[in-house]
């Protein structure tokens, strides 16, 4: 009776969805305010019905309600509570009802929270989301129905997919809906906009608080399922360039790209047709990613499903929404005139080169990842694209929006001073050069070297760097972004060993950047140290954000460069050598968890001597569904993680063993975490939120010269 409820809850969450879609947006038209007050209680009601949907499902996974062919397939009764829950998102039809209720969610959202926002305005974004809604709904419905009954109840089911059987797994899709779903405001506000034709300071106000909330879940999310292909497939990698790993990264740096552009439009009132432009594509790739995934177009671990109908379904959604929103942005961005007019060297020309970075980063993540469709389907010839690919054409734009990020942020607007934010910016150039060298000389072996280069950076710091001429101060970031420049041309030359010095002196001069630009804004004299305490959140948070990608460009630098790697086969009672420690492989032995068999090793890890850790690296089989999967032992440390794998049997009664030194590998998680709680201070800062409701004693601009005569 429950599964019938939630299916009926379903059936009624599309036919609201259609009127939520179609009489706000018919009001708006015209101007009736009872029609348009209709998009706010249609958009809660939707939200609750899919909501009640859900909670049905999950009241059958929960229960093992073997009657539906859902559960049977991915679930079990002897699998733990949370990955029963799990399991409500761990399969195509169940991810795909929890999409929904995300997107039905945002919707009530701009209901409960959008009081603020134009009547019209409002109206039309509810009325937009609706639409969305409408298009998945159907296409659950009717393709992917999750409450179909089985015709014979067995006694049990067939269990999730075993690699999903994870904690990671299970919080990594639901934030990562969440930012996929969340840039379906960011969506629905630039199309709102284009059929009204006006796009403003305010509008940015509003559009820039669901954006910021979008890319804060994907970082999140991203991070999740890095940090669980790290430990939980147990080759030792952070990103593989998966082509699911790339249909999540593209809309992040596309968000990263709106959310900056965005910020020219509220300051300057310049870049609007672009920022609009920027909103529909994020957007579209969410959509890209939804397909990838679920279409089987391409093979990836991650992917869903493999079902070329439903693939079909979701590409007409992509057409539908991506290709209308672009013909209406070709139709209507004439009337998106920019009014701000800024200096080739300034704030905004900054911004400018930082939304052509990540831009062309995305393109090129997308030509990486969907040629090899093409050259199949055109070319005729089976072909794969990887990590040489990938790490040859992103690294270089990315090393470019590193290079420019702190500069960029602390121009001034219209028109910056280049001299005043060099010479603000000489210290940070000198920190990061210092932390390069020292990199270079303590994987030398040069420990005094890179001891003398740290009391010496700092002494001219104290004592020198007051008295040297402003002009040399000035021009000192200058010869340190040449130094990198000429440093990166080396590292590709010369192999990965001269990546992390690189790593170290790019992470770092965006680390010393933001706290510099964090600093500068506390004014001269005393009591600058109260006044840093008193800055908005939002420049803390942009500090924060900016800092984490710079631990993340280091670590990144110190894995690609420092990772130490043993392959062998190892018998019982045999050491080996790893970096400076000793591996000894104790014992193996069969055992048995919850729902698998194991087989697990001891292994014990010495320096010097000394009893470093006792790890124990498992393989897995799950019996229902005969599948094996590899559990990495990881001793996480600051400064490195000493990751052990156990492999199969070997002939000779040894066994394989795959050992490595992960060199900063948490700095990476610890930095995806800075960005995201930098987000979080931005989007806490109280001048998003009031800012935008202080237009709203405006009046409203209605879409076209039509609407303004009525």
């Amino acid at each position: 009776m429950i599964v019938e409820l939630g299916h009926f809850a379903l059936i009624l969450a599309l036919m609201v969805a259609l009127l939520q879609s179609v009489l706000p947006l018919w009001g708006a038209s015209r101007g009736n305010a009872m029609l348009m007050a209709l998009a706010a209680p249609a958009a809660v009601v939707q939200f609750a019905l899919i909501a009640l949907s859900f909670a049905a499902l999950t009241w059958a996974f929960v229960t093992s309600d073997f009657s539906v062919a859902l559960v049977v397939a991915n679930s079990h009764t002897l699998k733990p509570m949370l990955y029963k829950v799990s399991g409500v998102w761990g399969n195509h039809e169940g991810s795909l009802l929890l999409w929904v209720l995300i997107l039905a969610l945002f919707g009530a959202s701009a209901a409960w929270f959008g009081g603020n926002l134009p009547e019209r305005l409002r109206a039309r974004v509810i009325a937009i989301q609706g639409l969305i809604g409408v298009a998945f709904l159907s296409f659950l419905l009717f393709t992917s129905n999750p409450f179909l009954r089985s015709a014979f109840a067995p006694m049990d089911g067939r269990d999730l997919n075993p690699l999903l059987q994870d904690p990671g797994l299970a919080f990594h899709p639901p934030f990562l809906y969440l930012g996929y779903v969340g840039l379906s405001m960011a969506f629905s506000f630039a199309i709102a906009a284009l059929i009204e034709g006006r796009v403003d300071a305010a509008w940015a106000r509003w559009v820039r608080p669901w954006t910021l909330a979008a890319w804060i879940f994907l970082t999140i999310g991203i991070a999740l399922g890095s940090w669980w292909a790290y430990y939980e497939l147990g080759w030792g990698g952070f990103w593989f360039w998966d082509p699911v790993e790339n249909a999540s990264f593209m809309p992040w740096l596309l968000a990263a790209a709106l959310l900056h552009s965005a910020i020219v439009v509220e300051k300057r009132e310049s870049l609007k047709s672009w920022t609009v432009l920027l909103a529909i594509l994020a957007f579209g790739f969410s959509l890209i990613g939804t397909f990838i995934v679920r279409s089987g177009v391409i093979t990836s671990v991650h992917s869903f499903a493999n079902d070329p109908e439903r693939g079909s379904f979701i590409l007409a959604i992509l057409a539908f929404f991506t290709g209308g929103g672009l013909i209406l942005f070709a139709w209507r961005a004439s009337a998106m005139e920019a009014k701000g007019v800024f200096g080739l060297v300034s704030r905004e020309s900054a911004l400018v080169a930082n939304n052509i970075l990540l831009a062309v980063s995305a393109f090129v993540v997308f030509v990486g990842t969907l040629w090899p469709l093409f050259a199949e389907l055109v070319l005729g010839r089976v072909m794969s694209v990887g990590e040489p690919f990938f790490n040859a054409a992103f690294t270089p734009f990315f090393v470019g929006l590193a290079l420019i990020l702190p500069p960029g942020a602390m121009l001034a607007w219209k028109r910056g001073d280049p001299a005043r934010v060099t010479a603000q910016l000489a210290p940070a150039a000198l920190l990061a050069l210092a932390a390069g060298l020292i990199a270079l000389a303590t994987v030398a072996g040069q420990g005094l070297i890179a001891l003398a280069i740290f009391a010496a950076t700092g002494l001219a710091l104290a004592l020198i760097w007051p008295k040297l001429p402003a002009a040399f101060r000035a021009k000192l970031p200058l010869l340190v972004l040449l130094l990198g420049l000429i440093g990166l041309v080396y590292a590709v030359t010369s192999g990965r060993s001269a990546l992390g010095p690189i790593g170290v002196m790019l992470g770092a001069w965006v680390i010393f950047g933001a706290m510099t630009d964090l600093w500068s804004r506390t004014g001269r004299g005393r009591g600058r140290l109260a006044r840093l305490a008193r800055l908005p959140r939002a420049e803390w948070g942009k500090a924060v954000a900016h800092a984490g990608m710079g631990l993340v460009i280091f670590s990144v630098a110190a894995l690609m460069a420092w990772k130490t790697e043993e392959i062998r086969v190892v018998s019982e009672g045999e050491s080996f050598a790893l970096g400076p420690y000793q591996v000894q492989l104790v014992d193996v032995e069969e055992t048995r968890g919850p729902n698998y068999l194991t087989t697990m090793a001891e292994m014990r890890v010495t320096r010097g001597g000394a009893n470093v850790v006792t790890l124990y690296p498992e393989k897995r089989i799950y019996p229902v569904q005969a599948m094996p999967t590899t559990e990495a032992a990881i001793d996480y440390g600051l400064l490195r993680d000493i990751y052990l794998v156990i492999g199969d049997a070997q002939q000779d009664g040894g066994w394989a063993v795959r050992a490595y030194i992960e060199p900063f590998a948490n700095q990476l998680w610890l930095g995806c975490l800075m960005m995201a709680f930098g987000g979080l201070l931005s989007l806490s800062d109280r001048r998003l939120r009031l800012a935008a409701g202080s237009a709203k004693a405006r009046a409203p601009v209605a879409g076209g010269k039509a609407e303004a005569a009525k």
